[in-house]
């Protein structure tokens, strides 16, 4: 089994801060003269701020090195051979739609989820929906009877590494994988590697100082913000999302190093190169992975009998 233990890049952040900081009581306290604790904690704080952000310089500037996410459990299936729907983008909000049929008509699959599960997701105490409690239960029952279920996160979840453990592999960046099997795999929102102006809303809203503002407001005053997010993420950034960047995703699919590589995030079904993007599935528009085999599911749960491939010919890694 392949496991890795990568913390998330807020909490690197705040761990230097507090080493900075216990630095800087440490060396007051053995100062023979009175301290001028003002200035030294003002100097040590633009210092460390300003590393810090140095470091990030080349993840704003369009780097896809996989250092700036972080991956949790293991990537390798306990049965490579066993069936594996794919769901990118649900956005589900009070109904896990698609959800429960699908479980019924794939009992035997695993699962791998490719980013924004819910219109929103903060992994804060206090901040769950019912919705997503309930889906923290299917994950647990899925795992209990011995299936895999995987989360790669995307632009709507914020601070999960909490709930990495409810499953079997979570990660969030680019480079997510399967131990021994021809894919790789990533929400997407990083695959434009142009778009400076997301990139720094995705440093700023996974940092420390807004986990810690997170963590500090009442629970009540986080659900009745949380509604304000998804509004203006839907606004955000729209010059961006109108087209599809079909040179960037295809630069990304050729230097990924599979045969596959699977996006969500466009909310389209787009095949460049090795490079396949999955529509969203709020409509029960999943996908299955089986046998080196990638096939688009028909399911809708509107209706009780219909979950087949929709192509006479699957797609597979590598053909054309």
């Amino acid at each position: 089994m392949a496991f890795t233990r990568r913390t998330p890049t807020y909490k690197r952040h705040l761990t230097i801060m507090c080493l900075f900081g216990l630095f800087l009581a440490a060396k007051e306290l053995h100062l023979s003269r009175p301290p001028d604790i003002k200035s030294n904690w003002l100097i040590c704080a633009i210092g460390a701020i300003s590393g810090l952000c140095l470091s990030s310089l080349p993840f704003l500037l369009g780097s896809r090195n996989p250092k700036y996410g972080w991956a949790r459990g293991s990537s390798a299936r306990p049965d490579p051979s066993r069936r594996l729907v794919i769901v990118a983008d649900p956005h589900w909000s009070e109904e896990l739609t698609g959800l429960q049929q699908a479980t019924l008509a794939m009992s035997d699959a695993d699962w791998l989820f490719l980013g924004d599960a819910f219109e929103v997701w903060v992994g804060v105490k206090g901040l769950q929906t019912d919705s997503q409690r309930n889906f923290i239960w299917w994950v647990h029952e899925r795992r209990r009877t011995g299936h895999w279920v995987g989360l790669w996160l995307g632009n709507r979840e914020y601070f999960l590494d909490s709930f990495a453990h409810k499953f079997d592999f979570m990660g969030e960046g680019v480079g997510g994988a399967l131990q021994g099997e021809q894919i790789v795999f990533e929400h997407g929102d990083l695959v434009n590697t142009g778009d400076t102006l997301y990139r720094l809303w995705n440093l700023v809203s996974r940092s420390w100082p807004v986990w810690l503002i997170a963590k500090m407001i009442p629970s009540f005053i986080g659900r009745k913000l949380a509604p304000v997010l998804e509004k203006a993420l839907q606004t955000t950034n729209a010059a961006n999302k109108v087209e599809f960047p079909k040179a960037e995703f295809q630069l990304a699919a050729v230097k990924c190093g599979a045969p596959m590589l699977i996006t969500g995030h466009f909310h389209t079904h787009e095949e460049v190169e090795n490079g396949f993007s999955i529509p969203w599935a709020t409509n029960g528009k999943f996908f299955l992975w089986e046998k080196g085999k990638f096939s688009p599911i028909d399911f809708n749960p509107n209706r009780k009998h219909v979950w087949g491939v929709v192509d006479d010919q699957p797609i597979e890694p590598g053909s054309d």
